[in-house]
C-alpha cells in the first residue's frame, strides 16, 4: 500500500504497489483518489490521524494473534479485546476476582445452613481432594463437605479438652502414691520408734512458741512432704533461722506421721511445732456450727464429691470455665483444714503478728521484713490480685468470684471491688481481736448455704473477701507470686524474683501433672536421699 500526496495537498492517492502500470486494465482497479476540502478539515490534522492509524494497526494485529494463540479466539477479536482488556484498562478485576466473590457468596449461604445429620464424611482432607476429584463436586457440595468435617473435628476437640480437665482434676483432687505410702509409714514408725515421738518442740523451748520476739509461721496442711518443703525452704532462706518459730496443724488422721517426719528430720535451729486438729480445746462443736454443717450437709457433699459432669451443659460452656467451675468444686474446700485461718486469734491467744502460709507455697527470701510492714492498723497484709503483667491471674475482682444476680450480693458488695490472694498473709492478730471477722465469715457461710451454693462457688476465699472486708492492707507484690500451679506461661524472671512462689491451681509441683519448668523451685527443697523418701519411690524430677 502506498500514499501519495498532490503538490498542492489538495488530494491524496491511495495504491497497491506495483499497480500504476496496469491501472487501466480490466481487473479490479485498486486505485483511490481522496479529494481533502480545505473548507472541512485541516491538511495537518488529517496527516496527523492517518499517522495515528498507522501505527496502532500493527499493535491491534499483534495483540488480535495473542489472544488468538491463548485459545480465546472462540469469540470475535473486538469481543475478545474488549473482554480481556476492557476490565483492565476501566481498573476493574477479571475473571478470577468474579470466581472468588461467587466462592464467597456459595461459603456464606452453606455457614447460615444446616448440615444434614447422616452426611458422610472423608476423615482426612487429602480424602476430601480425592472424593472431590473422583465424584466431580461442585464448589457448593465442597463448601458443604469442608464445613461438616470442620464442625466434627472442632466437636471432637471440645470433648477431647473437656476429658482432658476431668482427668486432671480426678488428678488433683487424688493423693499420689508416694505421699501416701510416706505418710503411712512414717505413722507406723510414729507407734514404733520413740524417737519419732519425741515431744516437739523440746522442753526448754516450749516458753517460744508464744514468745512475740520470733517470727512465727503458721502452716495447715496433711500433705507431709508439702509441709517439709514449706518449712526447709523458709529455713534456708532465712537471714536469721534461729528466730523462726512454725506452728503446723494437720488433721488426726495425718498427726503421728507429721510429727514423725519432723521429729526424725529436725530444721534447726529453727523451733517446730506440730498439732492435730484434735488437740485444740477450742475448736468445739459450739464454735465452729457452720463447719459442721458444710462438712455433713448431703448437697454440699455431693457437689464436691459427685459427678462433675452430670447436669452441665458443655456445649454453653467454655473449656476455661469449666475448668474454674472443676477447680472450684475440690474436696479440700470443705475441709476444716482449709478453713482453720479464720480462728487463728482463738487458737493462738498469746501471740501478735503471725504469717500464714499455704502449703504449696515455696519461700525463696529472707521473710523477716514482713513484720516491719506498718499494717495501719489492719489485720491482713495480703497482695492484692486485680492489677498486673499477667492478665490470666493478676485481673481478679470481686465479680470473678460472686454471683452478682443474686440480690443479697448484689446489695452489699462492688462487682469491680479488688480481690486479694489467700496462701501468704500477715495477720495482725491484736487488731483482728478487736473485730467482728469470724462472725462475718459464718454469717455469710449460713447465707450461702441457705441460698444452696448460689451466692458463690469456690471453697474459703469469697467468704474471706467479704469477711476481711475493710481490713487488708495491700503489700507488694514481688512478696507473692501466684499461679504456678495453672499458668503454664509464669514469667521465669518473675519467679526467680519473687519472695514466695505459690503453686495455687491444680497443677503442684508433688504431682504429675505439675508443670516441668516450674517443679524444679519445689523440688530442689525435697530431700530425695532421706530412706522415707526412697522406699516410697518419691523419685527427683
Amino acid at each position: 500500500m502506498q500514499l501519495h500526496f498532490s503538490p498542492s495537498m489538495r488530494s491524496i492517492t491511495i495504491s497497491s504497489s506495483g499497480s500504476s502500470s496496469n491501472n487501466n486494465g480490466n481487473g479490479f482497479v485498486d486505485l483511490m483518489k481522496i479529494k481533502v476540502a480545505a473548507r472541512h478539515i485541516s491538511y495537518r490534522t488529517l496527516f496527523h490521524t492517518i499517522l495515528i492509524l498507522a501505527f496502532l494497526l500493527p499493535f491491534v494485529f499483534i495483540l488480535t494473534a495473542v489472544v488468538t494463540l491463548e485459545g480465546v479466539n472462540k469469540c470475535s477479536s473486538f469481543d475478545c479485546l474488549g473482554r480481556r482488556f476492557g476490565p483492565r484498562l476501566l481498573g476493574r478485576v477479571d475473571d478470577s476476582g468474579r470466581m472468588v466473590r461467587d466462592f464467597y457468596k456459595i461459603l456464606d449461604e452453606v455457614n447460615s445452613m444446616e448440615i444434614p445429620d447422616n452426611l458422610k464424611l472423608p476423615d482426612s482432607f487429602s480424602q476430601l481432594v480425592s472424593e472431590m476429584k473422583s465424584n466431580q463436586y461442585d464448589a457448593r457440595t465442597f463448601a458443604i463437605m469442608l464445613r461438616a468435617m470442620m464442625d466434627k473435628f472442632e466437636k471432637d476437640i471440645r470433648e477431647s479438652k473437656f476429658a482432658e480437665l476431668m482427668n486432671k482434676h480426678f488428678a488433683a483432687s487424688s493423693i499420689p502414691k508416694g505421699i501416701h505410702c510416706l505418710s503411712l509409714r512414717l505413722t507406723d514408725e510414729y507407734s514404733s520408734n520413740a524417737h519419732a515421738r519425741k515431744q516437739l518442740p523440746s522442753p526448754e523451748l516450749l516458753p517460744l512458741l508464744s514468745d512475740n520476739s520470733y517470727y512465727h509461721f503458721i502452716l495447715s496442711t496433711d500433705n507431709i512432704l508439702a509441709a517439709s518443703v514449706v518449712v526447709t525452704s523458709t529455713v534456708q532462706s532465712s537471714l536469721k533461722p534461729e528466730k523462726i518459730v512454725f506452728h503446723i496443724i494437720t488433721d488426726k488422721k495425718t498427726y503421728a506421721g507429721m510429727h514423725s517426719w519432723f521429729a526424725l528430720n529436725p530444721s534447726s535451729p529453727a523451733i517446730v511445732e506440730v498439732k492435730g486438729i484434735h488437740q485444740f480445746d477450742w475448736l468445739t462443736r459450739e464454735n465452729v456450727p457452720v463447719l459442721e454443717a458444710v462438712e455433713n450437709h448431703n448437697g454440699i457433699r455431693n457437689y464436691y464429691h459427685g459427678n462433675h459432669v452430670a447436669g452441665a451443659n458443655l456445649s454453653a460452656t467454655t473449656p476455661r470455665t469449666f475448668a474454674s467451675k472443676l477447680q472450684a468444686r475440690s474436696p479440700k474446700y470443705i475441709s476444716l483444714l482449709n478453713h482453720i485461718r479464720i480462728y487463728l486469734p482463738e487458737l493462738f491467744p498469746n501471740l501478735d503478728k503471725v504469717v500464714f502460709l499455704d502449703d504449696d507455697v515455696v519461700i525463696q527470701r529472707d521473710l523477716s521484713p514482713l513484720w516491719e510492714i506498718d499494717l495501719e492498723g489492719q489485720v491482713n497484709g495480703a497482695v492484692e490480685t486485680c492489677r498486673g503483667e499477667d492478665e490470666w491471674v493478676m485481673s481478679k475482682r470481686f465479680k470473678n468470684y460472686f454471683n452478682f444476680s443474686h440480690p443479697l450480693i448484689a446489695k452489699h458488695l462492688d462487682p469491680e471491688e479488688c480481690a486479694w490472694a489467700y496462701g501468704m498473709n500477715i495477720f495482725d492478730l491484736r487488731a483482728w481481736r478487736k473485730t467482728d471477722i469470724r462472725e462475718t465469715y459464718h454469717y455469710w457461710l449460713k447465707e450461702n448455704l441457705k441460698s444452696n451454693l448460689t451466692m458463690w462457688k469456690l471453697g474459703t476465699l469469697p467468704p474471706a473477701l467479704i469477711a476481711f472486708k475493710g481490713h487488708v492492707h495491700p503489700i507488694d507484690p514481688s512478696w507473692h507470686l501466684l499461679g504456678l500451679g495453672y499458668q503454664i506461661k509464669t514469667s521465669i524472671e518473675n519467679v526467680e524474683k519473687a519472695a514466695v512462689i505459690h503453686y495455687n491451681g491444680q497443677s503442684k509441683p508433688w504431682l504429675q501433672i505439675g508443670f516441668e519448668h516450674l517443679r524444679p523451685y519445689w523440688a530442689k527443697y525435697v530431700n530425695y536421699s532421706n530412706d522415707f523418701v526412697r522406699s516410697c519411690h518419691i523419685l527427683e524430677p
